[in-house]
């Protein structure tokens, strides 16, 4: 069976998610030795350096538009990181594994307040149902709201925000331009709030070494030079809907890596989320009005 280029955007989209849910445990293990803001300022130039030889062979797509539209995205991508980062320092890993993917949310409000039209019926179901799974997949018992949690709820909007621009974007920008320089500015936003703010003693260990190398590729530069190419053949809402995926490969790689077991609600969590990515694959999410 030949699969249509939205097809084989949805698959590339779903092995990006797997890279990032499979890294998590690297990253948390790293970011022990090297705090995250400074982390984060080499991962990502690291990123940017592998990209550089290619970036050379398109240098004729680097244009004012093109740099603008590639340092917007390096901005939200950039806050979501870090409002994450100090809001964890502030609430539970759950609550913010929760409120973090309410970008599967917010990405087809700001479709539908763009476009003025609703997403369809059965987009909407897939929606809830991968909400409902992640609430089932990372809350505790109860749900304590507290200034973390506003924290946390800032880094989902800006990750909502740079899914949905990346759909605006990514049709008639060139991929490798527009993720160079949108992981450029996250290298350098990174660097220069390292130098304005206090930062523990820095420890490059062997396991921060190899947390940023692990990342530096495949979960950063290769990860978003297929989001920001393969994104204009799915829609914002269906690759929010596909990023849902990632808590519960990072879920697996926790059990694999570090010996995490998920409760009964869960595995039930994680089925919801798998539910609601397929609802959406297969009752034709594709016909979401373009956030153009």
């Amino acid at each position: 069976m030949k699969l249509s280029k939205s097809q084989w955007a949805d698959f590339s989209l779903l092995l990006v998610a797997l890279v990032w849910g499979l890294t998590f445990v690297i990253v948390k293990w790293a970011i022990e030795d090297l705090p995250p803001l400074p982390f984060l300022t080499i991962r990502f130039a690291l990123a940017f350096l592998s990209l550089l030889p290619f970036l050379w062979f398109q240098r004729a797509h680097i244009h004012e538009g093109a740099v603008i539209q590639g340092v917007v995205l390096g901005v939200f991508l950039f806050s979501g990181y870090a409002w994450q980062t100090v809001g964890l320092q502030y609430t539970t890993s759950s609550n913010a594994g929760f409120i973090t993917g309410l970008s599967v949310v917010f990405v087809p409000a700001l479709v539908a307040i763009t476009t003025r039209k609703l997403p369809s019926l059965s987009l909407i179901l897939g929606v809830l149902c991968a909400l409902v799974g992640l609430a089932f997949l990372s809350l505790g018992n109860q749900f304590q709201f507290n200034n973390g949690d506003l924290m946390i709820l800032l880094c989902a909007l800006s990750f909502a925000s740079h899914i949905f621009f990346v759909g605006r974007y990514a049709p008639q920008a060139n991929a490798i331009v527009l993720a160079s320089i949108q992981i450029l500015t996250v290298s350098v936003l990174s660097g220069i709030f390292s130098l304005l703010l206090p930062q523990p003693s820095l420890h490059f260990s062997s396991t921060a070494w190899f947390g940023l190398l692990a990342t530096a590729i495949p979960a950063t530069s290769l990860a978003f030079l297929i989001q920001n190419k393969m994104q204009q053949f799915t829609t914002p809402t269906h690759t929010a809907l596909i990023f849902s995926m990632e808590p519960v490969f990072a879920a697996i790689s926790a059990f694999f890596l570090a010996g995490e077991l998920l409760t009964p609600k869960g595995y039930f969590g994680a089925g919801l989320v798998l539910a609601g990515m397929l609802i959406a694959e297969f009752t034709g999410s594709k016909n979401e009005p373009p956030s153009i």
